[in-house]
């Protein structure tokens, strides 16, 4: 089972949300997202939100397509998109895939980003993939990993999300790094590329942000 979750960011951002649809998908819409998924003849599971960015002509669409609708007021403590990561994190997916949550405000890019941080604490492991028209961004605890080239995504950063993360090595890419320690708000790592099909990158310690994009 993979879970898709699509939030309210521009449109224009989004990748083609067919290329995701498939019988082990399950849609899940937050706030605009939910109008967006209806217009784009995606029916949500379940829907999540405030809905104060959407008209009531809208909302009383919204109404008429989801079944299972949450509605929230304004004031709460959780942004609609960590209500619905938390309810997809709960069904324990294979993967989850969260789109419109990477352009527009970003106060809610960096809270987005920093929402797949607990998931990867509790458990070292997070398939959860923010991703838009151009970037697919993940985040990695310790470890092993093996990269695969794609075209479309020639680009990939590892940005450190913690103070430090050490004993970085990189193989199969154009720039390659053996036990470096990358401090927090270094460039080191920025726009590298594969140099095969595939590569690998492994640390000891920290969290990094891993960003593949295309121009």
């Amino acid at each position: 089972m993979q879970i898709n979750i699509l939030a309210g960011g521009p449109e224009e951002l989004l990748p083609n949300l067919n290329d995701y649809i498939g019988d082990r998908e399950i849609w899940v819409g937050v706030d605009r997202g939910v109008y967006t998924l209806i217009k784009k003849n995606i029916t949500p599971k379940i829907a999540f939100g405030d809905f104060d960015s959407v008209s009531e002509e809208e909302y009383m669409l919204i109404e008429g397509f989801v079944k299972d609708l949450k509605r929230y007021k304004p004031e709460k403590n959780e942004t609609d998109m960590e209500l619905a990561l938390n309810w997809a994190i709960e069904q324990k997916p294979d993967q989850i895939r969260i789109f419109g949550a990477s352009g527009g405000r970003l106060d809610h890019f960096l809270a987005n980003v920093q929402l797949m941080v607990t998931p990867l604490m509790e458990t070292n492991s997070c398939n959860i993939f923010l991703i838009d028209k151009q970037n697919i961004i993940s985040l990695k605890g310790p470890g092993s990993y093996k990269i695969n080239k794609r075209e479309d995504k020639k680009y990939v950063s590892f940005v450190p999300l913690t103070l430090h993360v050490k004993g970085l090595t990189l193989d199969g890419f154009k720039y390659p790094l053996k036990n470096r320690h990358i401090s927090i708000g270094s460039t080191l790592c920025i726009s590298n590329e594969l140099i095969s099909d595939n590569g690998t990158f492994s640390f000891s310690e920290g969290i990094l942000l891993v960003i593949r994009s295309n121009d």
